[in-house]
């Protein structure tokens, strides 16, 4: 999952988002029946089915789309799946560098009905606006015929009006990085904070420039104070007590030292440099950190910790990762059946770990000895998956993300009030909400 995204004007997304459902009748269909009193729109209500007994007899080719394969792990994927199976062939074929290119692919097949991808690789957000057009077969079987392999945080990741989907493949959730010999493994966020203000050497760093991954960074303390954006009816919740409390939080952080200023301009990778240059005692960054920072001189010095809890409640993280998605136009649904069932086998889940450096969904896979000895930190990320949360279900995620990072931003660089930010949030989730 990639979080460094640009900032879109909520305005101008609102308006690409009309001008493609203008596109086809089908989606224009859809844009009615979903303004016409909150009911599931008709393409997610009419969708097919995959049959979880059908991938057992299926053969011929299977083809998998999506984002550029850095790490390896879906061709991979593809290739041991091919070898295993026997009958049935799969490729991985790339449609896009980055997150935003290959989901804009994606849309574009989909819409377009085009058969040339059976499986599409699909980020968690991404699933309510999918699932609300038609263009995914509905997994609930295979979901439900699979579930005692996966961990039930990364399931509801691809839940959708009481449906699933899409398959987990693998997932990701925030840790703490921390300096044994300048603080304490931190237990609460409050504590984190308290020990960073400690001394100079000891600030926090994480993302909090203006984009996805302060959503995320914002989200995590929010959920553990027992605050939320939507509620299960969908219903805009984010004007609480509990998100006051934490922008005020973050923003004295900043004020105080315990937070470094710098941070209002990072994004992942910035934020793991800063921490490598030694001057810094906790960071809040990914999973795959773990193996950047044993190749500097920091190794062996720093602990991993799951994310704290807010002060009397519960920890809580924000899940990432991808999932498998099988579009409504394949040519195969059988095959991409068998390709999903190999895929999320505990076996296979193990190599995600081994191979790859992903977090798996397979709760097993994090006791292997196999595993633990290429990630010695399995038990605290296993913690943070299923503590973790999903961001906001809606179609419309996108435009509550902006509403969300843009004025949480607001508050952290001083040029908002934590009621007036509070309130422009609210009224923005609930304009976004109202365009679909």
């Amino acid at each position: 999952m990639d979080l460094n995204r640009p900032a879109l004007p909520l305005q101008n997304k609102a308006a690409r988002n009309k001008a493609a459902l203008a596109a086809s009748a089908i989606a224009v269909a859809l844009l009615l029946s979903a303004c016409g009193g909150g009911a599931a729109p008709q393409g997610a209500e009419q969708a097919a089915a995959a049959d979880p007994a059908s991938g057992a007899n299926a053969s011929g080719a299977v083809n998998i789309c999506g984002v550029k394969d850095a790490s390896g792990i879906y061709k991979g994927t593809a290739e041991a799946f091919t070898k295993a199976n026997g009958k049935v062939t799969a490729k991985y074929t790339e449609i896009g560098a980055t997150t935003d290119e290959a989901r804009t692919q994606i849309v574009q097949r989909l819409e377009g009905k085009s058969t040339e991808c059976d499986i599409f690789l699909s980020d968690v957000i991404w699933t309510s606006e999918f699932a609300s057009q038609g263009w995914l077969l509905d997994q609930t079987e295979l979901v439900e015929a699979n579930k005692d392999r996966l961990i039930p945080s990364t399931v509801e990741t691809t839940k959708y009006q009481d449906k699933y989907w899409a398959s987990p493949f693998f997932t990701n959730a925030g840790l703490i990085y921390y300096q044994k010999d300048k603080v304490a493994k931190p237990e609460t966020w409050q504590q984190l904070y308290t020990e960073a203000a400690k001394a100079q050497g000891n600030g926090f760093v994480y993302q909090g420039k203006q984009y996805e991954g302060l959503t995320v960074n914002f989200l995590e303390m929010l959920y553990s104070a027992g605050g939320e954006v939507l509620d299960d009816q969908g219903n805009v919740k984010i004007d609480s007590k509990e998100t006051r409390d934490v922008l005020d939080f973050m923003s004295k952080g900043l004020k105080d030292g315990s937070a470094d200023r710098a941070v209002l301009t990072y994004n992942e990778d910035p934020a793991r440099l800063a921490y490598e240059s030694g001057k810094f005692g906790y960071q809040r960054n990914w999973p795959h950190v773990y193996r950047l920072l044993n190749a500097t001189p920091l190794a062996d010095s720093f602990g991993v910790a799951p994310l704290p809890a807010w002060e009397g409640g519960k920890a809580s993280g924000v899940l990432g990762g991808w999932n498998l998605a099988i579009s409504a136009h394949s040519t195969n649904q059988a095959g991409a059946v068998a390709f999903i069932d190999f895929a999320t086998t505990p076996d296979w889940q193990k190599h995600v770990a081994m191979d790859y450096s992903q977090a798996p969904v397979n709760e097993a896979a994090y006791s292997d000895p196999a595993v633990l000895e290429k990630m010695p930190f399995a038990t605290e990320l296993l913690a943070s998956v299923k503590g973790a949360k999903p961001r906001p279900i809606s179609p419309v995620y996108p435009q509550i993300s902006q509403a969300i990072y843009k004025n949480v931003y607001a508050v952290l660089s001083g040029t908002d009030s934590t009621e007036d930010a509070v309130k422009k949030m609210a009224d923005e989730i609930t304009t976004a909400k109202a365009s679909f």
